[in-house]
């Protein structure tokens, strides 16, 4: 059975990008940034339009509150917050960290494998047909980035080791997502009982 919904791939030239994330909806939301391209390339404009392209499609995936304390935050919620847009936007990485991370963290099998990653990588081209068209040094780029963002989201310690961590989210971020969907608690790891406990 092939899947309806595709999986994108675009964050491969992104990773977690808080900073420009952060530049971008101040620049759409609040007061526009003089030569934002400039800016979020850092001197590049070619890079920066690529940037702010993928940005602006992260900021979509968000609610207004989210928006908001991305923009008020500190560095730590707005960091969450934009892991969350990553996998609202990406859902390769949100499978990824709900049926391998979160069902490793739950069952104290702390170690991210290669073998872990191939299997799944396996198993969801299966279903989707996209996979098929990416080149060995795209696969290679999208693992590199994938387990780039766990590092620097938090869930994992390094991208070499990739030891699972435990998360503890802050408030903000907290309630901006059970004002939105609950499930996606899931992408910090929270067993189904502690998301059942939030909602109640």
């Amino acid at each position: 059975m092939v899947s309806e919904k595709k999986y994108g791939f675009s964050f491969t030239a992104a990773s977690l990008r808080t900073r420009e994330l952060v530049i971008a909806a101040e620049h759409l939301l609040n007061s526009p940034v003089d030569d934002i391209e400039s800016v979020l390339g850092n001197g590049k404009r070619a890079t920066g339009k690529r940037i702010y392209k993928e940005m602006s499609k992260w900021l979509k995936a968000l609610t207004e509150n989210q928006q908001r304390i991305l923009l008020e935050g500190s560095f730590k919620v707005q960091n969450e917050i934009t892991f969350l847009a990553a996998c609202k936007n990406f859902e390769f990485i949100r499978d990824f960290i709900i049926e391998v991370v979160r069902e490793k963290y739950l069952v104290y099998d702390y170690e991210i494998t290669d073998g872990d990653y191939i299997s799944f990588f396996r198993r969801k081209a299966e279903y989707h047909q996209e996979m098929d068209l990416l080149t060995e040094k795209t696969q290679n780029k999208v693992r590199q980035v994938t387990f780039k963002i766990l590092e620097q989201a938090g869930l994992i310690n390094n991208v070499r080791s990739r030891m699972i961590q435990p998360q503890i989210i802050e408030s903000e971020t907290r309630n901006a997502i059970l004002n939105d969907n609950p499930d996606l608690f899931k992408i910090f790891l929270f067993s189904d009982f502690d998301i059942q406990n939030m909602k109640a």
